[in-house]
């Protein structure tokens, strides 16, 4: 599973939307949004603070589980 897919999988588990997740990390809906369709993809820093919000590793968020 890829970054985008994890980060759906995850925002929908939480039960909040992209907008509430977006404001929650000071982001844009539509930065959200491009994460989520794989348009773009976060800075080091953003996966970090995602990471710390869903409490899991940056390597799990990222889709790299051994």
């Amino acid at each position: 599973m890829n970054f985008a897919e994890n980060l759906k999988i995850l925002r929908n588990a939480k039960q909040i939307s992209q907008t509430k997740l977006a404001t929650e990390l000071n982001i844009s809906t539509k930065t959200n949004s491009h994460w989520e369709t794989g348009y773009s993809e976060p800075s080091i820093s953003q996966l970090i603070q995602l990471s710390n919000f869903f409490e899991i590793t940056v390597d799990e968020l990222v889709g790299k589980i051994d």
